[in-house]
This record gives structure tokens, sequence and C-alpha cells, in this order.
């Protein structure tokens, strides 16, 4: 626990990254057209990639109150993309009327990992690892 911690904004800047470069996999070489949610979540997703390393390099504990709500309301798109793919009764909310439909399922691993719940894996993760470094901040404050 004392390693997620101290690198904390590492491993967050690292999450980013990861889901960065996997959603442009699953675009640019996979052939995957993104839904309209699929593009919210990548405005959420990459600027974190940026901000989240400029954060580690200069290790800036302050950035979590710039990164939560970018993570956040990733995490509700998500969340609403993903439940939008496995309970059929939400398509008849439809804010994707163009191009793909946000329910399509372009993997479906072990029956539940799709590309909305990478992200939402993703932006949760972020979430946590930067609500870890604020406990031990405030818990500092404190003493």
């Amino acid at each position: 626990m004392h390693l997620i911690k101290r690198y904390n904004l590492y491993f967050a800047w690292l999450v980013a990254v990861t889901a960065t470069f996997g959603s442009l996999y699953f675009s640019e070489i996979r052939g995957f057209t993104p839904c309209e949610l699929c593009w919210f979540q990548r405005i959420l997703m990459y600027p974190l990639s940026i901000v989240l390393g400029i954060a580690a390099f200069f290790e800036d504990d302050k950035i979590r109150r710039y990164v939560w709500p970018l993570s956040v309301i990733g995490m509700l798109v998500s969340a609403y993309h993903y439940a939008k793919q496995k309970l059929p009764r939400l398509d008849a909310m439809q804010p994707c009327t163009q191009g793909v439909p946000c329910n399509i399922h372009y993997i479906n691993w072990f029956g539940f990992v799709t590309i909305p719940f990478l992200a939402l894996t993703g932006f949760v993760l972020i979430t946590l690892l930067l609500a870890v470094k604020g406990n031990e901040a405030n818990a500092q404050h404190i003493k």
C-alpha cells in the first residue's frame, strides 16, 4: 500500500495512458468506429494522459481537484454506456442517433468486458488512486 501511496500519480498516469492507447488501438488498428458515447469518454480520458503525466513529473498532488471532475464524469458516461449495452430497456433513450449505435459490442470478453467497461475501469482506478493520496495528505495535515 505504501508503494501505491508514494507513486499514485504515476500509476494514475499509467492507467490514463493505457486507456488512451487502448482506445486508439481499437479504432485505428482493429478498425472499430467509436460511437457518440465513446467519443465523450475519449474527450474525458485523453487530457488525463497529459495532465497526470505533468503532475507525476512535478509531484503535484494538488492536481486532484482538476482530475476528479473529468474522471467522475467519465465514470458516469462509461457506466451509462455499459448499462446501455447490457440492459436493452435503456435503448428507449437514444443519445446515439447517427453513426454507430452505442449498444454495439465490438468486444465481449468473458461475457461482461466491453469497451465501455474498460473505460469505466480506467476512470474508477484513476479516481481511487488519487483518493489514496488524498487520504494520506489529510492524515498528515491533521497531525
